[in-house]
């Protein structure tokens, strides 16, 4: 399985929290696992709000901002190019998403168009797994809103 992290995504890679679980358990199946670049910029400003918000304390976040720094260089990361930004451009207003869903998107469906194979989206954001979901992709969680709906039924 090639699996595509967003954000939402990755974050539950390094910080315990509903999700965190599963995550582990996809990409430990996974054959290949990648990101968009702009998710370093994503992950360490979640890690930081963490932090401000007192989800976190500052050095379980810089724990986790350490681990997920080391481990970077392992994934796969598509590129921010110009192509891809125009793409990101077109989702963003034909699907009314926000800019860094519309690059995730977009960074996954270049990705599963260069290699030819079928890419899954791992993503907890409700619009971007939409829209992931109105393009074709494979999904994970394969039914999210489900999985919100009952994560706010148990809080």
């Amino acid at each position: 399985m090639i699996l595509y992290l967003d954000a939402s995504a990755l974050v539950k890679r390094y910080v315990a929290e509903p999700g965190t679980t599963a995550v582990g358990e996809i990409i430990a199946q996974a054959d290949v696992v990648g990101t968009s670049l702009i998710s370093r910029t994503e992950t360490s400003a979640a890690l930081a709000k963490s932090v401000r918000v007192g989800v976190l304390s500052h050095n379980a976040a810089a724990s986790a901002l350490q681990v997920f720094r080391a481990e970077w260089p392992t994934l796969v990361r598509v590129q921010a190019t110009e192509l891809l930004l125009a793409r990101a451009d077109m989702l963003a207003w034909e699907l009314n998403l926000r800019g860094y869903d519309a690059v995730h998107l977009a960074s996954a469906l270049l990705w599963q168009e260069g290699m030819n194979e079928t890419v899954t989206l791992a993503t907890f954001d409700r619009q971007l797994w939409e829209a992931a979901r109105q393009r074709g992709l494979q999904l994970f969680p394969d039914d999210l809103p489900t999985w919100l709906e009952q994560r706010q039924t148990s809080a």
